[in-house]
């Protein structure tokens, strides 16, 4: 035989998986003796464990009884399901079923034993019961003996938890759970029941003083976060678990700030709906991530209207591989579309999007396009063919360094881009096109920037012109020529004029910052550096961002286009502006390891077109409210779109031809823009900004 046919349990090997089976018939069998004896027990303690002064009618009624009153035990048992139970689990469900059952039959004994003695007149003579002792003590034995054995294997597991907790520390890692509540107590118990050697815990940390003193499984409950640095170090801790998934983020970032500090490694309990599901355990608790970090409760929205607007719609997401057009187009897939086309010129982010979506929505119709928002033929072949009805356009270059390096691209692709699917959408009868910008369209003092703001102008002028019913007079931007015509390709504007006059497109624009974990953004790069060993390079140990992460910010944006009436720049709430060094110095600590001993910072200095702080609206620009305390309304600047329109036609060309004065041209259309950067270090906005930050609070800089 081999070895490991040696160590399956005679059970097992029995009766194969189904070994409960015989489980269930080796408890049946012990029932049936622990039934018969329990009452022949009692009447033997009754006369002082002395069988021979036992009265011959009591045994004779006990003989008599037993066969009868073992069937329907058994027969009670079964239904309250006593023998399929997985008792290593038992808990108080299965003591309650065996209360219940135990009460059941001790009435049926009761009541039966004593029936049968009334009848039986002529047999039992001197007595027509048994002596009242005799009820009581069986029923307890019998108790005790169908319990005993179904709890026994349990209170097995748990000396043998007992004496593996006694261990000497090599064994496994010490840890810390912070939080003695129900959440804390489920990893205890879950720890504690492992049977593999691992880790054990050896102290609780609750801010409750009611709480704290006192004992949970046999683990003091040491202090509160005051004590945890203390603790830590009285107890060895190598490991802390976070259990208070109730806790407010400011409560849960001042705790964590402090485990960062002990060199532990951190694991958390996400949220609450573990602890509502019952679903805590030791494998539910996820790496302390940046973004436990942050300080603020995660942006929540009621998406019911956006159920409503995009319901049975076709939507189109250009840009949809990248990290904000995938979000978009997941969460636009939850909400029942008729179609959801996703464009994207790199085919490996399309493809990945594209699988994931027909894998999580295999009702959904997907259509996948690849192409370049560049290419007007290739927008109006899609408009033509697909009639969305909603357009987002995410669309664009977004890194703020290589664009300096390659101005015309920016205008190419982001503004040049943004006018040709807008001009699409207008002509074949899309009801709302959503622009995405950001925050470095305020201010710009880089080409991305200014890019951007050229996008949200485009927006504006296509708004104002349709509004006014002058929707004919928008020009057609395109740079190729038909060998059939001998010239440019446009619209006979004189056959469609009543063809313009019907347009309806809502064209809005939805401005925020950075974003966390989007393509580019700094967090990857920084676990990048730190999974080398370093250094973590940050540009300035004083440069500010707002941050916001990708499912927040997509869902805002979905509710900010659904509520739109055209012409809008919604911006929305970022929150408070974090300093990029402290998020830099944080993401080493939650790595093990300590800032410029283990892991160097290196600052390197501003990059080309790169401010310390991003603006959320233009000095010049009001602010109105929503419904929504997170999304606001920031007024148009005006400027004069007529010109604007044609600067615009001599800008593409001028960027086609990769012409080497394209800032100067975009910083006449943009007059905002400022080519030679900001004093951002004297300015009073900066000082305001840092007025907010305080040490604890984290965020990243990004450059999409």
């Amino acid at each position: 035989m081999k070895d490991n046919e040696r160590k399956v349990k005679p059970m097992r090997r029995f009766f194969g998986k189904e070994h409960w089976i015989g489980i269930s018939l080796f408890l049946a069998i012990y029932d049936i003796v622990a039934v018969s004896m329990s009452y022949f027990l009692a009447l033997w303690l009754r006369f002082d464990c002395r069988y021979s002064i036992i009265p011959a009618e009591y045994l004779r009624a006990w003989k008599l009884f037993t066969p009868a009153y073992v069937v329907v035990s058994i027969l009670i048992f079964y239904i309250l399901r006593l023998y399929k139970s997985i008792w290593r689990f038992a808990s108080y469900s299965e003591l309650l079923r065996t209360i219940i059952a135990s009460m059941i039959t001790a009435v049926v004994h009761t009541a039966g034993i004593t029936a049968m003695m009334r009848y039986m007149k002529e047999t039992f003579v001197q007595s027509h019961r048994m002596p009242l002792s005799y009820y009581i003590i069986g029923a307890i034995i019998q108790f005790c003996l169908v319990l005993g054995i179904r709890f026994a294997y349990r209170f097995i597991l748990l000396i043998r938890t007992e004496a593996r907790i006694g261990k000497p520390k090599g064994a496994g890692s010490n840890v810390m759970i912070i939080g003695a509540g129900s959440a804390g107590q489920m990893i205890l118990r879950d720890i504690n029941s492992a049977q593999e050697v691992g880790d054990r815990v050896v102290c609780i940390i609750d801010d409750n003083k009611n709480k704290q003193g006192r004992y949970i499984d046999g683990v003091p409950v040491v202090g509160g976060r005051e004590n945890i640095m203390e603790a830590v170090e009285n107890y060895h801790v190598q490991k802390i678990f976070l259990a208070i998934p109730s806790a407010d983020m400011s409560t849960r970032r001042d705790i964590l700030a402090i485990c960062q500090e002990t060199g532990c490694e951190l694991k958390n309990l996400p949220g609450m709906y573990q602890l509502v599901n019952g679903d805590v355990s030791v494998s539910n608790l996820k790496n302390v991530s940046i973004e436990d970090l942050l300080g603020r409760d995660p942006i929540r929205v009621d998406m019911g209207e956006v159920f409503s607007f995009l319901h049975g719609k076709t939507v189109l997401v250009t840009g949809g591989g990248g990290s904000i057009g995938s979000e978009l187009c997941r969460q636009v897939a939850d909400h029942h579309p008729k179609r959801l086309i996703i464009f994207d010129i790199y085919e490996n982010n399309a493809y990945n999007i594209q699988l994931e979506l027909r894998e999580k929505h295999p009702e959904l119709d997907l259509v996948t396009l690849i192409g370049s928002v560049r290419d007007s033929r290739k927008m109006f072949q899609v408009f033509e063919q697909y009639k969305p009805d909603v357009v987002y356009h995410a669309a664009a270059h977004k890194h703020v360094p290589l664009m300096e390096d390659s101005p015309c691209e920016a205008i190419k692709n982001n503004a040049i881009g943004t006018y040709k699917t807008a001009y699409a959408a207008m002509v074949h009868g899309c009801q709302r096109f959503v622009l995405i910008s950001t925050d470095k369209a305020v201010n710009p003092t880089n080409i991305m920037g200014a890019s951007k703001r050229l996008c949200e102008m485009i927006i504006q002028s296509f708004d104002a012109k349709i509004k006014e019913g002058k929707a004919a007079e928008i020009p057609q931007l395109f740079t190729h020529y038909t060998k059939t015509r001998g010239g440019k390709e446009k619209l006979d504007l004189t056959a469609n004029a009543e063809f313009f006059r019907n347009i309806k497109t809502e064209f809005v624009a939805v401005r925020f910052g950075n974003v966390l974990g989007s393509n580019g953004s700094v967090i990857p790069i920084f676990k990048k550096q730190i999974e080398k060993g370093g250094p973590v390079t940050v540009t300035h140990p004083d440069i500010i961002r707002y941050f916001m992460t990708i499912p927040e910010a997509v869902s805002l944006v979905l509710l900010a286009g659904t509520n739109a009436r055209g012409g809008e720049i919604f911006v929305l709430d970022m929150g408070s502006p974090v300093k990029i060094d402290t998020l830099a110095r944080n993401l080493i600590r939650l790595s093990g390891l300590k800032p410029d001993v283990d892991i160097k910072i290196e600052y390197t200095g501003l990059r080309p077109g790169e401010k310390l702080y991003e603006e959320k609206l233009m000095a010049e620009e009001g602010i109105r409210k929503t419904e929504n305390e997170k999304i606001h309304i920031g007024c148009p600047l005006k400027f004069d779109i007529n010109r604007f329109l044609d600067d615009l036609d001599d800008l593409m060309d001028a960027a086609y031809a990769n012409s080497r004065d394209i800032k100067r041209l975009v910083a006449g259309m943009v007059n905002t823009y400022h080519q030679e950067g900001v004093d951002a270090i004297r300015s009073e906005t900066y000082r305001l900004l840092m007025k907010e930050i305080g040490e604890a609070n984290y965020g990243e800089e990004k450059d999409d």
